[in-house]
């Protein structure tokens, strides 16, 4: 099982919207995922769902986490990394369960030049902690709110012709 993770809880994030697209084009390849927006995490998620206790809420996103062979993460640059609600997530994850040996894929994306280089490559050394193997072609995304068409689509050439390469090889990976 795929389960692409968006990687912000911030509603209505361009985050979402790649994640979309992501979901979109790997059904394309016949493979289906899971879509889970830090958006729907338990809003005391610091309270109930760390140090080994469990909410019923976060029970569920925990089942599908556990279940998940390869992940996706969208990654925004939020002050020159990744948000605080990503590693607050996979903190109140099982470890080392809930990641160990598993596969991922990394996408950054920013409103600046960058498309989050920073932030993704402090996330590999927290993938790698938790000893996932993360594939080796990370896509960054720079000015993120230029590259969605009006049906939230990338429409960019390069933007396009990269994340297919990271989606097809993500799908054998």
């Amino acid at each position: 099982m795929i389960t692409i993770i968006s990687g912000t809880n911030r509603p209505n994030s361009n985050t979402l919207k790649l994640a979309r697209y992501y979901q979109k084009q790997l059904s394309k390849w016949g493979v289906e995922s899971t879509l889970l927006s830090l958006e729907t995490l338990p809003p005391n998620l610091l309270v109930s769902d760390l140090y080994g206790a469990r909410s019923d809420e976060f029970k569920e996103i925990l089942n599908i986490i556990n279940a998940t062979e390869k992940f996706l993460f969208i990654i925004p640059e939020y002050n020159g990394s990744y948000p605080g609600a990503l590693k607050v997530f996979i903190d109140a994850c099982e470890f080392p369960a809930s990641f160990y040996h598993k596969k991922a894929a990394l996408v950054g994306h920013s409103s600046g030049k960058y498309g989050n280089i920073r932030g993704v490559d402090h996330f590999t050394g927290v993938c790698h902690y938790m000893q996932m193997h993360v594939m080796p072609l990370k896509i960054h995304i720079p000015y993120i709110r230029q590259e969605f068409d009006e049906n939230g689509n990338l429409f960019k050439e390069d933007t396009v012709k990269f994340t297919q390469m990271q989606i097809e090889a993500f799908a054998s990976f």
